[in-house]
C-alpha cells in the first residue's frame, strides 16, 4: 500500500509500506478521504512533538476492510470515522475524565501510523459509525469538528450572546457553524475576502477585514463594547495576544488554534484583571468525536464549501512542505 511517511523533521515522502495487519481489538480500514491539517506542517517542520518514522494523518474515514478477533460491533463494508487520540485509561487525568490530558496519549498519525495511506489501523473504540450514504469526503471532517465542540463547550456560548471568531481557516469556519447553531450572533475576522464572504454564507451575522480597519474600534461598535466571546482559531501570536482586548468586560476568550511550540506572547496582567477577561484553552477532543459524528452525518453542519481541493497521496508531501494557498480552507487526500 501507499502510505505518506514523515522519516525525520522535513523529510516525508509518499511510499510503498506493508498493509498492517489488526490486532485483536482492531478494524483495518480502507481510506476513503484524509484531510491535511496544520498541525501535519508543524509536525514536519518539528514544532509539534511526534514519533517519526510515522506515518501522517489523523482526519480520516474509511470503510472497514478486516476486524480483529475480539472486534463487535462493526461489519465489513462499514463506513467509520477514528478519533485519533488515543487515552490510555489509567492516569490520573483519564480518571478525572479529562482523557485529552491524559500522560500516555497516543494519537494516530503523530505516533502512530495514521490516515494519509490507503489504510490505517483503528482501535475498536476509537472507530464510529457513518452512514453508507454519506459523501465519503464528510468523514475526515469529523475530527476537526470535534475539536471545535469542545473549544464552543469550553467557551459556554449562550443564546443570544456576541461571538467574535478570529481566524478563516477550517476551525474558523466550523466554529461559526457551531457558536450559530447554539444560538449567538457570530461575528469573523480574517484578511481574506473569499474567506469573509464564505463566513456570511455559513451563517456570520458579520465580516471583519483586520487589514482595512481598526479592529478593536469596529469590533466595539458591532458589538457594543465588545464581545461576549472570543474564539481564536487561527493559532498564530498577532491573534492570540489581541484576542483579549477584543473581549467585553468580563467576557471570555477561547483559545483553539495550535500555535508552534516555542511560540510567545504577551499580555498586559493589569488589562486582564482591570476588566476581568476570563481566558481559556482548549485542546484535542475529549468525548466530542459522536458529537461531531452525529452532527455531519445527519447534515447539521456544511461541509462542502469547506472542501478547497481533492489531492493525491503522491502530491501531499509538498503540500505539506509548503504554506496553504491563498482562500485555501481544507485540502483533502483521496487515495487511488
Amino acid at each position: 500500500m501507499k502510505a505518506v511517511r514523515l522519516e525525520a523533521v522535513g523529510s516525508l515522502w509518499a511510499r510503498e509500506v506493508r498493509t498492517p495487519e489488526p490486532g485483536p481489538d482492531d478494524l483495518l480500514v480502507r481510506i476513503e478521504a484524509s484531510g491535511i491539517c496544520g498541525t501535519d506542517r508543524h509536525l514536519f517542520h518539528g514544532e509539534f512533538p511526534c514519533s517519526p518514522p510515522v506515518t501522517l494523518g489523523h482526519e480520516f474515514s474509511g470503510i472497514v476492510e478486516k476486524t480483529g478477533s475480539s472486534v463487535s460491533g462493526f461489519a465489513l463494508g462499514e463506513r467509520i470515522t477514528g478519533d485519533p487520540n488515543i487515552a490510555c485509561g489509567r492516569c490520573q487525568y483519564c480518571h478525572a475524565g479529562r482523557v485529552n490530558l491524559c500522560r500516555n496519549l497516543q494519537a494516530i498519525g503523530i505516533h502512530r501510523d495514521g490516515g494519509l495511506a490507503d489504510y490505517v489501523i483503528v482501535p475498536q473504540k476509537q472507530a464510529f459509525p457513518l452512514p453508507t450514504s454519506l459523501d465519503p469526503a464528510f468523514g475526515a471532517f469529523c475530527e476537526p469538528l470535534a475539536c471545535c465542540i469542545h473549544g464552543t463547550d469550553v467557551a459556554q456560548i449562550q443564546p443570544g450572546s456576541t461571538v467574535l471568531v478570529l481566524g478563516g481557516g477550517v476551525i474558523g469556519l466550523l466554529t461559526v457553524q457551531l457558536a450559530k447553531l447554539a444560538g449567538a450572533n457570530v461575528m469573523l475576522a480574517t484578511r481574506n475576502k473569499a474567506k469573509r464572504d464564505l463566513a456570511l454564507r455559513l451563517g456570520a451575522t458579520a465580516v471583519i477585514d483586520p487589514a482595512a480597519t481598526d479592529i478593536t474600534a469596529e469590533i466595539q461598535s458591532l458589538s457594543h463594547g465588545g464581545a461576549d466571546v472570543v474564539m481564536e482559531c487561527a493559532g498564530v501570536p498577532e491573534t492570540v495576544e489581541q484576542a483579549p482586548k477584543l473581549a467585553r468586560p468580563g467576557g471570555r476568550v477561547v483559545i483553539v488554534g495550535v500555535l508552534a511550540q516555542g511560540l510567545k506572547v504577551q499580555y498586559e496582567p493589569f488589562d486582564l484583571l482591570f476588566r476581568e477577561i476570563d481566558i481559556r484553552t482548549s485542546f484535542l477532543n475529549p468525548y466530542t468525536h459522536h458529537r461531531a459524528a452525529d452532527l455531519i452525518a445527519n447534515g447539521r453542519i456544511e461541509i462542502e464549501p469547506l472542501i478547497s481541493r481533492r489531492a493525491s497521496l503522491d502530491e501531499v508531501p509538498e503540500i505539506v512542505a509548503n504554506p496553504p494557498g491563498a482562500g485555501e480552507v481544507k485540502v483533502l487526500a483521496v487515495p487511488g
